[in-house]
C-alpha cells in the first residue's frame, strides 16, 4: 500500500466518528486506531496520614482547658519560661547544615527571628527551620539525626 493511500485513511479515520479502521490488501495488512480522549474518572477520596499519637480524640474528663495550655507551654524538661519552637514536619531533625559542620545554634546563641536554627529532611528534602521568635537559644531539646513528629517540641527560646 502506497503512502498516498496511506495518508487517506488516516484522514479518513481522524475526521469520522469511527475509532479503528482496518484494511487488508493483497498480503498488506494496516490497521488505524484513533486514540481514544482521556477518560475522566473521579478521584478517590485522599487519604492522609495522621501520626497516631494527633489522631482526633473524643475530649476526655479532665484537666481544664487552662490547665492543658499551661502543660503544652512547659515544655516536660521542666523549664516554665521561654517559647517553644515545634517541628511544622514529619521527618529527620539536623543541628548542621551538613556532616562535620558546627551546629547552626548552640545553647546560649542569640537569635533573630527568621535565623536558621536546624533542618528537618522530610521525602530526600532539607528544610531550613527558622526562629519564629528573637531571644537566646536556652535548651536544645532534640538530638542530631533524630527522627521528629509534627508539632514536636525542637527549641526552647527565651
Amino acid at each position: 500500500m502506497d503512502l498516498r493511500k496511506l495518508k487517506t485513511l488516516i484522514d479518513l479515520v481522524s475526521e469520522s466518528g469511527i475509532s479503528e479502521l482496518e484494511v487488508t490488501e493483497g498480503e498488506g495488512k494496516v490497521r488505524i486506531v484513533k486514540n481514544a480522549p482521556p477518560v475522566f474518572m473521579p478521584q478517590a477520596a485522599q487519604m492522609q496520614y495522621i501520626p497516631q499519637g494527633y489522631a482526633p480524640q473524643a475530649p476526655a474528663a479532665g484537666p481544664a482547658p487552662a490547665a492543658e495550655a499551661a502543660a503544652v507551654a512547659a515544655p516536660a524538661t521542666g523549664l516554665s519560661q521561654g517559647h517553644v519552637v515545634t517541628s511544622p514536619m514529619v521527618g529527620t531533625f539536623y543541628r548542621a547544615p551538613s556532616p562535620g559542620a558546627d551546629a547552626f545554634v548552640q545553647v546560649g546563641d542569640t537569635v533573630k527571628e527568621g535565623d536558621t536554627i536546624c533542618i528537618i529532611e522530610a521525602m530526600k528534602l532539607l528544610n531550613e527551620i527558622e526562629a519564629d521568635k528573637s531571644g537566646v537559644i536556652k535548651e536544645v531539646l532534640v538530638e542530631n539525626g533524630q527522627a521528629v513528629e509534627y508539632g514536636q517540641p525542637l527549641f526552647v527560646i527565651a
